[in-house]
C-alpha cells in the first residue's frame, strides 16, 4: 500500500487530488491546519487526517511522527499548501506568503527525508505555478504575461527552484513541480478571475507525478502536456 501525506488538502486540488489517490488504493493523510475541516475532508475522501501547518516547526514534525508511528515510510509527499496574500504586497504580507509557499516545503520536506528514504520508489510533487516562470511571464502568447501577482508569482518561482535543488540533493528520490493549470478554487476566486476548470481536473496532473515509475522525471515543471521552460 503506498502511503502519501497531502499538506494543505481539505479542499481544491488538494482536497481532489486525495479522493483520486486513495481511488487508486493509496493510504492518504490529508494535512491540514483547521483540524474539524481536515476530519470532514478526509472522511469525504476515504482518507485519514493529520493536522499540520506548515508554517510551523512542531506540528510538522508532530504530523511526521505520527505517520513514521502508524506507517514506518512515506512513499508520496504532495506540497499542495499554499496562499496568495489576498494579493496585498508588503512586508509583513510577504513574510506571511513566503513562509507558507517557500519556507513550508523546506519544512515538511526536511521532517519527511527520513521516511521517503524508507521507500523502495519515493515520490515529491509541488503544487507549483507557471506564474513563476521566467519564460512565461515574459512571453505575449501565454496568459501568465499578463498577470500581477508579485508575491504569489516570486513565491512559486521559489517553490520550483526548491523542487530542482532537492533533486540533486537527493537523487534517489523523484521531485517534481506542477503547474496545475487555471483552475477554480477559493484563492482565484479571491482575484475576480472566473472561468477556472473544475480542480478534479486539475489534480489529474499532481496524480500522474505521483504515479510515476522509477524511471521517470525528476527535477522538472510540468503541465498537463509535458515538460515546461522556466
Amino acid at each position: 500500500m503506498t502511503v502519501t501525506l497531502i499538506t494543505g488538502a481539505n479542499k481544491g486540488i488538494g482536497f481532489e487530488t486525495a479522493r483520486r489517490l486513495t481511488r487508486l488504493g493509496h493510504t492518504v493523510y490529508i494535512g491540514a491546519r483547521d483540524a474539524e475541516r481536515g476530519e470532514k475532508a478526509a472522511a469525504e475522501a476515504g482518507a485519514r487526517f493529520v493536522q499540520l501547518d506548515v508554517t510551523d516547526d512542531s506540528s510538522v514534525a508532530a504530523a511526521l511522527a505520527r505517520i513514521d508511528a502508524l506507517e514506518g515510510r512515506l512513499d508520496v509527499l504532495v506540497h499542495n499548501a499554499g496562499i496568495s496574500g489576498d494579493w496585498i504586497v508588503d512586508g509583513p504580507t510577504a513574510a506571511r506568503v513566503f513562509d507558507t509557499n517557500a519556507a513550508g516545503i523546506v519544512r515538511v520536506t526536511e521532517a519527511a527525508l527520513p521516511l521517503l528514504r524508507e521507500s523502495d520508489h519515493p515520490r515529491v510533487v509541488t503544487v507549483s505555478s507557471s506564474a513563476g516562470s521566467f519564460w512565461a511571464v515574459t512571453n505575449p502568447d501565454r496568459p501568465e504575461y499578463g498577470l500581477t501577482a508579485t508575491l504569489y508569482a516570486a513565491s512559486k518561482s521559489a517553490a520550483t527552484m526548491l523542487t530542482l535543488q532537492y533533486s540533486k540533493a537527493e537523487p534517489a528520490i523523484k521531485f517534481n513541480a506542477v503547474e496545475p493549470g487555471f483552475t477554480a478554487t477559493d484563492m482565484t476566486a479571491s482575484t475576480g478571475m472566473t472561468g477556472g476548470r473544475p480542480a478534479e481536473d486539475s489534480a489529474r496532473t499532481v496524480v500522474r507525478l505521483a504515479t510515476i515509475d522509477p524511471d521517470g522525471p525528476t527535477g522538472t515543471l510540468q503541465d498537463e502536456n509535458g515538460i515546461l521552460p522556466w
